[in-house]
């Protein structure tokens, strides 16, 4: 969880650990590389197109009524007080089976070098793009903020090369039948869960960054008919239940963010 300080002479907690996200008011869309639609059996027609014309049918086990994945727990702190998203990443990983820990995705993820500038009255006036890279110091030495969908899709995509699965801007149970297939997902929500209500807006060249002053990354480990269930980097806690409609309008109002891997 991310939380914004305004206060010009203490240094502002923006990542993961204490503040909020941003949301661009221009965010862009990724779509699901592959199509899944439901059919009456018990299986789930997974469709794709590999030759024009052709339409080449694979069923699969459809989605389960509940499932609980075991995923590691790593904590974020103390080394990545605002790197929420790195750590959560980390966890799926290694999920994945790829040796690799928060620091050396630290170390990997894309940055945004754009400095943080304030006004007198100590109002953010510009600072970077989370949809470009990570924004500020994740360490928490500075300022730190948040980094969005695009960069760790690609951070997937040099660990597991061809296989990142953008699943943002989907409809919820498309992350839910991801689950069923034994992929964790990193989602952005807030630090508790639940709709934010307070913003900050900075400027980034001649974009305007919009964001709620809580944003958070979790890995979402599971589900049954009325909960999901979380690994939290921040609070250090496994498979914490959530109910899945109230997690469901927080990962909305973050722009229903969501990275794993196939």
């Amino acid at each position: 969880m991310k939380k914004l300080c305004l206060a010009v002479s203490i240094l502002p907690l923006f990542g993961c650990n204490n503040t909020d996200e941003a949301v661009l008011q221009q965010s862009e869309k990724h779509s699901y590389t592959e199509k899944y639609e439901q059919v009456p059996s018990p299986s789930i027609r997974k469709t794709r197109n590999p030759v024009p014309g052709h339409t080449e049918v694979i069923n699969q086990p459809a989605k389960k009524d509940s499932i609980m994945l075991d995923v590691v727990l790593i904590k974020q702190n103390p080394e990545l007080k605002y790197g929420c998203e790195v750590t959560s990443l980390a966890m799926v990983l290694n999920h994945a089976g790829v040796n690799t820990d928060k620091m050396d995705l630290y170390r990997s993820i894309q940055k945004d070098p754009d400095p943080i500038k304030r006004g007198t009255n100590g109002d953010i006036l510009n600072w970077g793009n989370p949809a470009d890279g990570f924004v500020g110091d994740m360490t928490g030495r500075q300022a730190g903020y948040a980094v969005f969908d695009k960069p760790m899709e690609a951070l997937v995509n040099q660990k597991l090369p061809g296989r990142a699965i953008n699943l943002t801007n989907q409809p919820f149970e498309r992350l839910l039948e991801h689950i069923s297939a034994g992929y964790p997902v990193v989602v952005w929500t807030t630090g508790d869960y639940r709709l934010p209500d307070r913003w900050e807006s900075w400027n980034h060249g001649q974009q305007v960054i919009k964001t709620p002053l809580d944003l958070h990354a979790v890995v979402l480990v599971g589900y049954d008919a009325n909960n999901v269930y979380l690994n939290d980097p921040l609070s250090g806690k496994k498979q914490v239940r959530v109910g899945k409609n109230q997690f469901i309008e927080s990962w909305k109002a973050l722009q229903s963010r969501a990275i794993s891997y196939k």
